[in-house]
């Protein structure tokens, strides 16, 4: 995978699966992330090829519990990023995946005590053996392990989404290495991602809340409003049977920053039950179903 003049779709723990990853391609990124999934999740994980919806899942053995959804639409630019401690578990997990991917991504940066706790993300960051206390020393040394790009979130662990992304840490990362950089923080519309290019220097730029909040940040044509992108991701999980719980949370994060889930909108999504609840809010029934029909006549000729 290229990683030179990259937009990219950042990480996001149950927002970036498969229907939000095809949203975001169709309107310019050019390399979406998967959410963080940890090693000992995916190796017990067997891979089913899934003709029902044509994509390819890894289900967690003995359940019917999609842990990692792909298709072939999105194999030249789908990250499947890592959340490991042990370096021969990370292996094993890479090589159940790798085929599948373009590329994988090992988290470092993850604060979120989920993460932290279990040695994994930002407590990567204060191993002695696998990293230096100066962040462009470390980046130096990352780069020596023979990685193809970095992803660099211009915050430290201890800041917070509201503490403005320090671009001029990133930038130094930029100036010290030959790999690509990807920088990351407070791309909010399209215009951020060329400021954040020149204040930084890196070539490529990931998004994650901008995107979460409008996927068409990634079109240098026209924004699309809110509520059609939002109206498009509720298609897009229905036709590849997204997971009901990760769907809401997409669609209440998308609510909370422009709206308010005290109104009917938002109470209507937090009582529905499954996809085809999700598609009468959104006066999807008629498509609901034909994808529905579809489905029901591939299997009575399989």
């Amino acid at each position: 995978m290229e990683y030179e003049n990259k937009l990219v779709l950042a990480p996001m723990v149950r927002v970036g699966t498969l229907p939000f990853r095809l949203l975001a391609a169709d309107y310019g990124a050019d390399i979406t992330y998967a959410e963080e999934i940890i090693d000992h999740k995916i190796i017990k994980c067997e891979r089913i090829v899934n003709d029902y919806i044509k994509s390819t899942d890894f289900v967690e053995k003995g359940t019917d519990n999609v842990v990692f959804r792909t298709c072939n639409e999105e194999k030249g630019r789908v990250v499947f990023q890592m959340g490991t401690s042990d370096a021969v578990r990370a292996l094993k997990a890479a090589q159940l995946v790798c085929k599948d991917v373009a590329a994988v991504d090992i988290n470092m940066g993850c604060p979120k005590s989920f993460s932290v706790s279990g040695g994994m993300g930002a407590a990567l960051l204060t191993k002695p053996d696998l990293i230096h206390d100066d962040t462009v020393e470390l980046a130096r040394r990352i780069e020596k392990t023979g990685v193809s790009a970095l992803a660099v979130h211009g915050r430290q662990v201890a800041d917070r989404p509201r503490d403005p992304a320090k671009w001029n840490e990133i930038a130094d990362v930029v100036s010290a290495l030959t790999i690509p950089v990807i920088a990351n923080g407070d791309v909010f519309e399209y215009d951020d991602i060329q400021r954040i290019k020149v204040a930084t220097g890196a070539s490529s730029v990931m998004v994650a809340r901008g995107a979460l909040w409008n996927a068409s940040i990634f079109s240098p044509n026209v924004e699309a409003h809110w509520e059609d992108v939002k109206k498009e991701y509720v298609r897009k999980s229905i036709l590849w049977d997204n997971d009901v719980k990760s769907t809401k949370h997409t669609l209440k994060e998308m609510i909370m920053h422009y709206s308010c889930l005290e109104f009917p909108e938002g109470k209507a999504i937090i009582k529905s039950q499954n996809l085809a609840d999700l598609a009468k809010v959104y006066g999807d029934e008629e498509y609901y179903e034909s994808v529905r029909a579809y489905r029901i006549a591939l299997d009575r000729h399989a």
